[in-house]
């Protein structure tokens, strides 16, 4: 995306399980790691409804379009109850699409949404 873009799209990325009704943070790249834990529930602010419901499947995604600063851009559905967030915590998506290049680098976006409705990820349960 960063190459189709000529710049950063997303500077925080996050893999969260929700499964079982407890938020889990698996992996995360960025530049806040303890602030996305802290505020996960007021960032996620426009997107928190569809990370809550189940009405998406692998793959499906949603872009929150004024998001600003930490608030979340975007999430995926990888699998039942996993997501990856996506976020510039700089730019709004309004801002970032206001860039034609925008378009292209939408691509390998919804490419990665193609391979996960193929294969979801799935997350083993802890013991």
């Amino acid at each position: 995306m960063n190459a189709r873009y000529k710049k950063v799209v997303f500077d925080e990325w996050a893999v969260i399980s929700l499964a079982d009704h407890k938020g889990r943070l698996l992996t995360y790249n960025g530049p806040r790691k303890q602030g996305f834990q802290q505020n996960f529930l007021t960032d996620a602010g426009p997107l928190r409804t569809g990370l809550m419901t189940q009405e998406y499947n692998a793959g499906d995604f949603e872009f929150a379009r004024h998001g600003v600063g930490t608030g979340f851009e975007s999430f995926m559905v990888l699998g039942e109850g996993v997501f990856l967030i996506c976020n510039n915590t700089v730019q709004s998506m309004d801002g970032i699409t206001q860039d034609p290049l925008w378009l292209g680098a939408q691509v390998p976006f919804v490419e990665f949404s193609d391979k996960i409705r193929s294969d979801p990820v799935q997350v083993q349960a802890h013991a």
